[in-house]
C-alpha cells in the first residue's frame, strides 16, 4: 500500500521528458523570474553528467560562449524547467563528461550518433 508520500512524489515524476544520455546536445528552456516578470530562457549545450537522486536528479549541461565554459545545473522536476529538446545526439564511452572542461576546440568534439 502506497502512503500519501509515494503518491505525491508519483506525480511530479510524471513530466515528459525525452530520452537523453551524456554527449546529446539539449536544447533546456527554463522559466526566469525578473521582478514582476516572467520569461523563458534556453540554454542549449552538451550534457556533461546526470546525478540520479529520485525527484532531485539534476543534468549538468555545458557550452562555450564567446572562449569561456559556462556549465548550468538543471533540476528535472523543477516546475521552472519548460521544456528539454534533444537537438544531437553524442556517441560517448562515460557516463561523466567532465573530461571536456580541459578540452578546447576541435579536441572537444563529441560523435554524433547517426
Amino acid at each position: 500500500m502506497a502512503t500519501t508520500k509515494d503518491n505525491i512524489t508519483e506525480e511530479k515524476y510524471s513530466k515528459n521528458l525525452p530520452d537523453f544520455s551524456p554527449g546529446d546536445t539539449l536544447r533546456v528552456s527554463f522559466k526566469i523570474k525578473e521582478g514582476e516578470k516572467e520569461r523563458i530562457q534556453t540554454f542549449e549545450g552538451t550534457l556533461i553528467a546526470i546525478k540520479r537522486r529520485g525527484h532531485r536528479t539534476t543534468i549538468t549541461v555545458r557550452k562555450v560562449s564567446n572562449g569561456i565554459g559556462v556549465e548550468r545545473i538543471f533540476p528535472l522536476y523543477s516546475p521552472l524547467l519548460e521544456k528539454i529538446k534533444v537537438v544531437k545526439r553524442g556517441v560517448v564511452r562515460r557516463a561523466k563528461l567532465y573530461y571536456l572542461r580541459e578540452r578546447r576546440g576541435k579536441a572537444a568534439r563529441i560523435k554524433e550518433k547517426k
